[in-house]
């Protein structure tokens, strides 16, 4: 009659038993560390990539934002002139600089409703 669970065997020791079992949980350890450790390999390729184009985004609309405003003073510059036009353009952007930074710096404070 063949053996009904074929890993157990009568002849073995209980701490035969004991090592055995030891150096299998290691095993499977080892390759659930090795799962997670791909799984966080994709995880931060993928993240990188993401990183990457979230990157290039930012200086495209920061150029964008450039444009705007060179083409603001451009618009103004027939009205008030080229000075006048550059000092309105840059004190609103200031002001809203200043402005946003303020909010920023509000919601850093402790007790500041979200």
């Amino acid at each position: 009659m063949a053996d009904p669970v074929p890993f157990l065997s009568e002849d073995e020791t209980l701490p035969a038993m004991v090592s055995r079992l030891a150096g299998e949980t290691r095993a499977l350890a080892g390759a659930e560390i090795a799962v997670y450790k791909a799984r966080f390999g994709i995880t931060l390729a993928a993240y990188k990539t993401a990183a990457m184009f979230f990157a290039v985004a930012g200086v495209l609309a920061l150029a964008a934002l450039i444009a705007l405003l060179v083409g603001l003073i451009m618009t103004l510059t027939p009205l008030v002139g080229p000075g006048f036009a550059t000092l309105i353009v840059v004190g609103v952007v200031l002001v809203l600089a200043v402005v946003l930074g303020l909010v920023g710096k509000s919601k850093l404070t402790p007790g500041a409703p979200s």
